[in-house]
């Protein structure tokens, strides 16, 4: 029976990993998959991580299985992470947060509960996004539109577009928005901006799905949360769908969580045991090992001082590389502003490049990126951005 069965085209992102491991160039750079780096090339562990670990190996007495959305002490240190403490949200006990394997779980677990209780709801993504967006609500049988949100002119957000797209959407929809460091554009709304898109979502009687995989990437803790503290309104309903594969650096260990925001506290535990079966026949219940680390370092005043300090030095290089970038594509390519590179935040840039000069980089100079142009601002160094200024302006000026 299998042997009728047509190959899936390869990842569009993860598939050029395996074609950079073959390229021949001595001086190649891999700009596609985002992962943070460090100067080396290399994905560190934070310090406070190794820490954590430790103090795991020496006082874990048991490797069975967690409750099935989760580790309750993750989920609690979770909430009051992305909210804060004393919100309204965690005071009135109307959130429910599930432990996911990763930003990617968290969503899924959102689209299957979608389609088995709000099943004639469409997901609207913006233009561009991630491209697993659609796949993963695809794949759980939801309808998928999208919306305007990049403009290419200016290099920044189409509020107007994006507003008058809400404004259309059928009540009883889903909005999928990346609450900060927007994958691929690195291109972020202001405070001032997400007040009126949340007043245009929930006067149009949306239910907003929050993306949030990069907190603290773009500004701080705080700053980056902007998006969530408008949305999470007295009343209000969304889901949150968080990873720390980025900030802590755990990527491999597929950690993340779904956060679930109901008018009461009665509604979000009906909700919960309908996430809870979703859960079940899915993956029944999460890996252990990653929630543990998060615990452990949320839980202590000290690893949590020493990863918020290590998250700095993080969003720091890749800022500092934004900064580089930006002044050598200045100085080689006269008459273009690549200003909007310094104002994008987290780990992306929309560059600007066609796919033809995408091509052209990749075959002149073995630099490698997404074929809509997406550029890892993490995996610059010093090392290597003046040679990739040099690839990028010669493709550029042809």
């Amino acid at each position: 029976m299998f042997e009728s069965i047509q190959s899936a085209p390869p990842d569009a992102i993860l598939g050029l990993t395996e074609a950079f491991r073959n390229e021949t160039n001595p001086r190649k750079v891999n700009l596609t998959v985002g992962v943070f780096k460090d100067e080396a090339g290399l994905t560190p562990i934070p310090a406070c991580v190794k820490a954590a670990e430790q103090r795991i190996l020496t006082d874990e007495k048991s490797k069975g299985y967690l409750p099935i959305d989760g580790e309750p002490d993750f989920c609690r240190l979770t909430q009051e992470l992305y909210f804060g403490s004393g919100h309204e949200v965690v005071g009135s006990s109307r959130a429910a947060v599930a432990q996911a394997p990763g930003g990617t779980g968290a969503l899924r677990i959102a689209a299957d509960f979608l389609k088995q209780n709000l099943g004639g709801a469409t997901v609207w993504c913006s233009t561009p996004t991630w491209p697993n967006h659609p796949k993963i609500f695809q794949a759980a049988g939801l309808g998928v539109k999208s919306y305007p949100y990049f403009e290419a002119a200016t290099q920044g957000i189409d509020l107007d577009g994006m507003l008058g797209a809400i404004r259309s959407m059928t009540p009883g929809d889903v909005i999928c928005l990346h609450a900060c460091c927007h994958n691929p554009t690195g291109a972020d709304p202001q405070a001032e901006q997400w007040k009126r898109i949340a007043d245009a979502v929930y006067e149009r009687g949306l239910l907003p799905l929050l993306d949030f995989a990069y907190l603290g990437f773009g500004t701080g803790l705080n700053e980056d949360a902007i998006a969530l503290r408008e949305f999470a309104r007295p009343g209000a309903e969304l889901f949150v769908a968080s990873s720390y594969s980025k900030n802590f650096g755990l990527y491999s260990e597929r950690v993340g969580a779904l956060i679930t925001v109901a008018k009461s506290a009665e509604t979000a535990r009906t909700v919960a045991s309908q996430i809870r079966a979703a859960i079940r026949t899915n993956y029944s219940n999460p890996p252990a090992h990653g929630a543990a680390i998060i615990r452990t370092i949320l839980a202590d005043q000290d690893l949590k001082t020493q990863w918020v300090a290590e998250l700095a030095a993080m969003r720091d290089r890749i800022n500092g590389m934004r900064t580089l970038l930006t002044d050598g594509l200045t100085q080689r390519v006269s008459g273009r502003d690549f200003s909007y590179i310094s104002r994008q935040r987290g780990m992306f840039s929309y560059s600007g490049l066609t796919g033809p000069q995408v091509a052209a980089l990749k075959e002149r100079f073995g630099i490698y990126c997404v074929g809509d142009g997406r550029i890892n601002v993490a995996g610059l160094a010093q090392s290597n951005v003046e040679y990739v200024c040099d690839g990028i302006a010669a493709v550029l000026q042809g």
